[in-house]
């Protein structure tokens, strides 16, 4: 059960993390409300970044809410992807969705980088 969880080492910690995967990002995988960018990680770690800006999600309980369902997302869905370093980015009026719907957009986007994965492979 513990290598479900959600630990410091499958986290974009610092700035430069982000910073490399917002310069490099090889993948790029999009909806209307999420934007996920990927950079192959020589770690062999599956890491995850958020960005949920006020701007877009003025409402910190919302901001939260979306958190918590990106993290569970990346937690189910990374077993099926190689080593990245991912970032998910929010887009404006994605607090409008309820939670299930959220959920849809996020699988199917994991999918959509899986399919990447496997063409650029």
């Amino acid at each position: 059960m513990a290598e479900f969880g959600f630990h410091k080492d499958s986290r974009l910690l610092n700035a430069a993390d982000y910073k490399a995967v917002f310069d490099n990002a090889q993948y790029k995988v999009s909806c209307r409300h999420f934007l996920i960018l990927a950079v192959s990680n020589e770690g062999g770690a599956k890491r995850l970044g958020m960005v949920i800006a006020k701007k877009n999600v003025a409402k910190a309980v919302q901001r939260n809410r979306i958190k918590r369902q990106i993290r569970e997302s990346f937690r189910k869905a990374r077993h099926r992807i190689e080593p990245l370093d991912v970032v998910v980015l929010a887009r404006k009026d994605v607090d409008k969705l309820r939670n299930p719907q959220v959920v849809v957009s996020l699988n199917s986007l994991w999918c959509d980088l899986e399919k990447k994965l496997l063409d650029t492979s």
